[in-house]
Parts: C-alpha cells; structure tokens; sequence
C-alpha cells in the first residue's frame, strides 16, 4: 500500500448480531470497563440526538479537504459508520448536509469526524443520522486529496481500524475490535446490574452505600473535627 494515497475498497465486518448486542449500552458503562481511557477526545461532541451503533469504515483526508470521503460515500455498506481522520482540523468544514442526505440514502448509520462540519442547523434535526464532529464552521472543503480509505486512523485520541465497533451516545463515542467485544459485554453487563441495584437501594433506603469512601480517607490519615465557627 502507498502512504497516504491507498483505497481498500472492502474489508472482513463483524456481524450484525455481535454489533446489534451493543444497542442500548451506555458509552460512560463501556468505557469503565476498557479503564477508562478508550473514549474520544471530549471536544468530538454530537451534532445531533440520533445513537449511533455500526461498523467503521475509515477515511484519511488532508486537513480543509474531502477527497476521499467522497470516495468512501460511493464504497461504504449499509450499517457502516464513516470514522474521518482530518487530523483534527477545524479550519474547513469536511462536509455537510449534501454529503449526510447521500450518506443516509445508502444506509450508512452515522459519520464521526475529527474535524469541522457545517450546515448544522439541518443536521441536528435528524434522528436517525448520528454526526460527531470537532468544530463548526461554514468555510467549505478542498478537493484535491491525497488521502486513505480503510486503513487504520486516528479519531479523536484514539486508533480506529476498519470493521471496528463504534458506539456513540449524548456522552461521547468508543470503538470496539470486534475480538474483545464478547469480553467487554459481560463485564458491562456487571457494571449495568449493579448500578441498577445501587439506585434500587437509593429509591428504598434514600442513601448511597460506598464501602470504598471511608478505607480511602484512612489511607491519607483524613482528620475529623466536629465544628469550627468561622465568624470569628
């Protein structure tokens, strides 16, 4: 493959079963169980209130240009998540409401791009599209290229490779080698059943039980004093 200048027109997806078991988990429970560290930078927030849930199918662009993603519109399969490395470039947008109306009409579920979109006063009004971006801005894309279609990239902080998970919800958006996803199911649904359990108790005894609080102040010798009168 050429750096920088490659398209891989195909790649193995997982199936729809595996990804559709993921619908509904809360991306703040998933991330706890992949310690913490595995979410997009904050600043990718959502342009609208749709869910997003589907494969990546990744895209490089040059920072102010859409080439490729013009590209990947034409190759990408229904049930795809278009994942855009635009090096986090806020500049020019990447894209906008010509390229989601196409996106949708084919059956993609969503687009997450490490960069600026524009025209959202049109996108965030759908729900059924999930667009994640950096930045807004009304200035519009080159479209010269280079750039790479399903290679590995970087989104947000983090390394996508194609056929990977993405899941996104109001708090942000992970993606998910297909291999370890059996593994962080079940340890979410763990997290899930004590959380739920946890507001049981709450709503039935109105307190909060954390064993872990007390041991942690002990730890750093916490002093209690019972009253101090600052008014004097």
């Amino acid at each position: 493959m050429t750096p920088g200048c490659t398209i891989v027109k195909d790649f193995e997806r997982p199936s729809a079963e595996l990804v559709e078991k993921f619908e509904g988990v809360a991306v703040a429970n998933l991330d706890d169980v992949m310690n913490r560290i595995s979410s997009v930078n904050e600043r990718l927030t959502p342009i609208n209130s749709s869910p997003l849930l589907g494969t990546a199918f990744t895209v490089k662009v040059p920072a102010g240009d859409n080439l490729m993603f013009h590209v990947a519109m034409d190759l990408a399969k229904p049930g795809d998540v278009i994942v855009i490395d635009a090096g986090g470039d806020t500049h020019r947008s990447t894209f906008g409401e010509l390229m989601v109306t196409y996106c949708r009409m084919r059956g993609i579920k969503g687009i997450v791009v490490d960069g600026s979109v524009r025209d959202v006063d049109a996108m965030g009004k759908l729900e059924d599209f999930a667009i994640y971006a950096r930045g807004v801005t009304p200035d519009g894309p080159y479209k010269n290229g280079p750039g790479e279609v399903n290679t590995p990239v970087s989104c947000g902080g983090q390394v996508v490779h194609p056929g990977d998970i993405v899941l996104g919800d109001a708090d942000g958006v992970l993606f998910i080698r297909p291999s370890e996803a059996e593994e962080l199911l079940e340890k979410v649904k763990v997290i899930e059943n004590n959380e739920k359990k946890i507001l049981e108790t709450m709503a039935r005894e109105g307190t909060y039980i954390r064993d872990w609080v007390q041991p942690k102040l002990d730890s750093w010798g916490v002093e209690y004093i019972d009253y101090v009168d600052y008014t004097k």
